[in-house]
């Protein structure tokens, strides 16, 4: 069995693989059992002669073979799907733009640089999504979005270990802040000290998520009253009253009524930044039309954010 023989069923099993870094979550986001992920997988490996993913306790990595197969299983894929959509009689997606980014990006990055692109470029289609930080780099690798709006918190490095390294262009840096109900006691200055945090009730959310959450670097257990995924539910219920969280500055311009959005002071200084990564290869011009309307919306939200 030669490469030549490998079908198009496991090459997409393949990067569905690489992009939800388990075949656990392939398997569900395909609508297939596992065990048709692992054949498939395995069937791959085998027309390739050599392992593709190795498989951890944490999900899967690709191999240097994997890495290989992956962009080229992207670009056929891409070549095969461009071809269903001419023969079915369909626009060309030359002007389709797919980008990913995390939670907080969606409150007002993305929607800026969306509704300008309406503006200035409205050929160029968009479609988007929401996911981590760590999903979103899986889904570059694997061809799946051209561009992902990202969160990082210091050491800053590399997003994955995988090759060649993504380009990563910064769209802010700010100290992370923290919201409070307006009736709260620390609503009453312009900042909260960071002693005063100690004891108070937490929202937290995901474990991977860097913006939303209890203050790092507590002196403690922080108590961790309630979770939730979505930011604004976190927000929602800040404003009840339920707890504090921590927040990125610019979401002070989405915030519901009943929320303060305010500066830490004191203690260790918590950066975050929002940064835009790519695959490093020349883009296509619509792809750059969209990157250079999110940065210019990163830098009107860190303007008036």
């Amino acid at each position: 069995m030669t490469f030549t023989d490998a079908s198009l069923v496991a090459l997409r099993v393949f990067r569905e693989v690489a992009e939800r870094g388990t075949l656990t979550a392939a398997a569900t986001s395909l609508g297939y059992t596992q065990s048709a992920v692992s054949r498939q997988i395995a069937s791959l490996e085998r027309a390739a002669g050599a392992p593709l993913l190795e498989r951890r306790h944490d999900g899967v990595r690709l191999t240097p073979a994997g890495r290989i197969v992956l962009r080229r299983a992207a670009d056929v894929l891409d070549q095969i799907d461009a071809t269903a959509r001419e023969l079915a009689g369909l626009p060309e997606e030359s002007g389709h733009v797919r980008l990913g980014w995390f939670a907080t990006a969606g409150a007002v990055i993305v929607p800026r640089a969306l509704a300008s692109l309406r503006e200035t470029h409205p050929a160029i289609t968009v479609t988007s999504r929401e996911g981590s930080s760590p999903a979103l780099v899986r889904a570059l690798r694997a061809g799946t979005i051209d561009l992902a709006v990202l969160a990082t918190a210091p050491p800053y490095r590399p997003l994955d270990t995988e090759t060649p390294e993504l380009q990563v262009q910064v769209l802010t840096e700010r100290s992370l802040y923290v919201a409070v109900p307006e009736n709260h006691p620390l609503a009453h200055g312009t900042y909260l000290d960071v002693a005063d945090l100690h004891g108070q009730r937490w929202i937290a959310g995901a474990a991977q998520e860097l913006q939303m959450g209890a203050w790092p670097g507590l002196a403690e257990r922080p108590v961790i009253a309630h979770t939730a995924r979505d930011w604004l539910a976190k927000l929602h219920l800040v404003a009840a009253g339920c707890g504090i969280t921590t927040a990125p500055r610019m979401l002070a311009l989405a915030a519901p009524p009943g929320v303060r959005i305010l500066p830490v002071r004191g203690g260790p200084s918590e950066h975050r930044r929002a940064v835009l990564a790519r695959l490093p290869h020349p883009l296509p011009e619509p792809v750059a039309r969209v990157a250079a309307a999110v940065r210019e919306a990163a830098l009107e939200t860190d303007a008036t954010g």
